[in-house]
């Protein structure tokens, strides 16, 4: 599943997640907790449930539903899993305990078992239970990290300093979500960037992303689809350098270190590049 944009559209506003399947987002989120208030929950479960129903195949649909420690977790559960969403958006996660309390809310209700993007970094506890997704590996449909409600969570003032960048608390957190996507073999996913309007404040962020291994990101509004799309898709020139190198490698097949274009390439180049073209699905 190609997910390098994914835009959150609320749950109570069908208008909305009508438009959204126009877009070329690689998947929606169909939100059904921050962005809908508690008085709408009822109206957004309908709504989402009523979308899922008559958009089966269209695209990729995820719901995210509110956190297992609130009551509303099964009702939305219970509301959306009839209608087969592709994937979970598993809010406010901690390790692989909290995957397998949601599979055991999903027993209950049949058998269906969608894959989970956890947002992975949300409690102190989140934190340091990183490297647990590698245990339930085969449920995610990648990992994700948020640096909002965290910094509430610990009495920060907030996640950023003044020129917009993480302070090297959160930016900690932002790595320790990138080497735990990679431990557990799976997609990770870059955070929202609030500044919707900047655009050109999301290009050097969502190239940051692409640069240090994320393979796609989480958007908030509809024009910051092309943006996250753009950048996180290879540009043709570090294809033809991945493509040079694992030809180097196939016409030296027992070389330990090789020259390219005056730099010496090994192993690690090799994975590189073909990690690359595989995103590129070459």
């Amino acid at each position: 599943m190609k997910l390098r944009s994914l835009l959150f559209v609320p749950g109570d506003r069908p208008e909305r997640m009508e438009k959204a399947k126009g877009l070329e987002a690689d998947a929606i989120i169909l939100d059904l907790e921050d962005s809908v208030a508690l008085a709408r929950k009822s109206d957004a479960r309908s709504a989402v449930a009523e979308f899922l129903n008559r958009t089966r195949g269209a695209l990729p649909r995820f719901v995210r539903i509110n956190s297992l420690n609130t009551e509303f977790a099964d009702q939305d559960l219970e509301a959306v899993m009839c209608e087969r969403p592709d994937a979970l958006v598993l809010p406010k996660a901690e390790g692989a305990a909290s995957i397998r309390d949601l599979d055991k809310r999903l027993a209950r209700l049949g058998d269906v078992f969608p894959l989970v993007l956890p947002i992975a970094t949300e409690t102190p506890k989140a934190v340091f239970r990183l490297a647990e997704y590698a245990e339930v590996a085969d449920r995610l449909a990648g990992l994700t990290w948020g640096a909002e409600d965290l910094p509430a969570a610990v009495g920060a003032a907030t996640s950023r300093c003044d020129d917009g960048c993480y302070t090297p608390a959160y930016e900690m957190v932002r790595s320790l979500t990138l080497f735990g996507a990679a431990a557990a073999g799976t997609a990770a996913i870059e955070a929202v960037f609030p500044a919707f309007r900047d655009l050109d404040g999301l290009a050097q962020y969502a190239r940051r992303g692409m640069r240090d291994g994320f393979v796609g990101m989480m958007a908030i509004h509809p024009a910051q689809i092309g943006v996250i799309n753009s950048a996180f898709t290879p540009t043709e020139d570090a294809l033809d350098h991945a493509r040079a190198v694992v030809s180097a490698f196939e016409a030296n097949p027992d070389a330990g270190a090789i020259e390219l274009k005056g730099k010496m390439i090994d192993a690690p180049h090799l994975k590189q590049a073909l990690r690359l073209l595989s995103f590129a699905k070459e």
